[in-house]
């Protein structure tokens, strides 16, 4: 169930990981109240890290995007799978180990920048095969990578993600030549991003974090991948994950703290409670009555969507049935603040 934190998030933890699309921008358009989280957060003395499972772009990239938005970004705050993918790398073969590389830009970058050497899929020399999201990866270097990892290859990923937003919709991910060329050679690969852990450990090495808080939208990478490397983590609801998503969580997915936005960090986390009448917080309170979720008050967005997991995960783990959310609206966000209490 849900935590409780006395003080801000910013102030309790040294570091927060946010994820990117979902939690800073969508797409190429910000996150309503993130610009100012995140100003505020940084002003109380936590540092931030963007950590992302997109292997295609340097963090230099990375950081000019976020800075598009209205927020300040630096490249050595940006942490990819394409980085994560080349620690693995290194530490499996060691510094300029020759690794067969299908992917694009950044992901040749980040191996070349730990002391790697990218190579062709018919360099006889590779000790390794690595793959990221590349638009411009041609089918018979594929098919060639494919037999080679069949035939022995160690092969690394760096990330499985099934799809990626693109300016004419949502597309096919790293994810689907992931699973595609597992099929093939019955070989699963050694994966650098979320929700495995190398992605986590190399925004830990990177940060010098103590304490570290992940700060994400998706339930199977974000959350997941906090539990996988045992680190609290804070599930704001501007992305993917909606009503239905949250109330069916099992528990590796569910995380430490929940806020309705990225302000989130601004504020003491108080888990809910239970009375006679349901699940409390704040000034809301659900309730699960033959399996069905209804919701009372009024006040704070964030404080709805803590006593809403509680009763449906509470409800959840005593019946192993999903509650029934049909009919059930969130509130509208609360209005702008962008501080932290005194």
């Amino acid at each position: 169930m849900l935590g409780s934190c006395e003080e801000p998030l910013a102030r309790a933890y040294d570091v927060a990981l946010l994820d990117l699309d979902g939690v800073v921008y969508v797409g190429d358009a910000p996150v309503p109240e993130a610009a100012s989280a995140i100003e505020a957060a940084r002003a109380a003395g936590q540092r931030i890290a963007f950590i992302t499972n997109n292997a295609s772009r340097s963090p230099a990239k990375v950081a000019e995007k976020i800075r598009r938005i209205g927020v300040p970004a630096d490249p050595a705050e940006v942490v990819t799978s394409a980085q994560a993918a080349a620690r693995v790398l290194l530490e499996r073969h060691g510094t300029g180990a020759r690794i067969v590389t299908l992917g694009a830009a950044g992901l040749r970058e980040a191996l070349t920048a730990a002391g790697l050497e990218p190579v062709g899929v018919d360099d006889g020399d590779a000790v390794s095969l690595v793959t990221g999201y590349g638009p411009d990866v041609v089918w018979r270097d594929v098919m060639r990578a494919a037999v080679r990892v069949r035939d022995g290859l160690p092969w690394v990923a760096s990330n499985t993600d099934g799809t990626i937003p693109t300016a004419f919709g949502i597309a096919p991910g790293h994810g689907v030549m992931v699973r595609m060329l597992s099929d093939f050679t019955d070989v699963s690969p050694v994966v650098a991003g979320k929700p495995e852990r190398p992605l986590f450990d190399e925004s830990i090495a990177r940060t010098g974090a103590r304490r570290p808080l992940m700060v994400g939208d998706r339930l199977d990478t974000d959350i997941e991948g906090a539990t996988h490397a045992g680190i609290d983590s804070l599930l704001v609801m501007t992305g993917v994950t909606g009503l239905p998503d949250l109330v069916a969580a099992a528990p590796r997915l569910r995380p430490t703290y929940l806020a309705a936005d990225l302000r989130g960090l601004l504020a003491p986390q108080s888990a809910p409670s239970v009375d006679g009448q349901g699940w409390v917080a704040g000034d809301w309170t659900a309730t699960v009555a033959d399996g069905r979720l209804t919701t009372a008050g009024t006040g704070d967005p964030s404080d709805w969507w803590r006593c809403v997991a509680s009763a449906a995960w509470s409800a959840l783990d005593d019946s192993g049935t999903v509650v029934d959310v049909s009919g059930v609206r969130p509130p509208e966000a609360a209005p702008a603040t962008g501080t932290l209490p005194a």
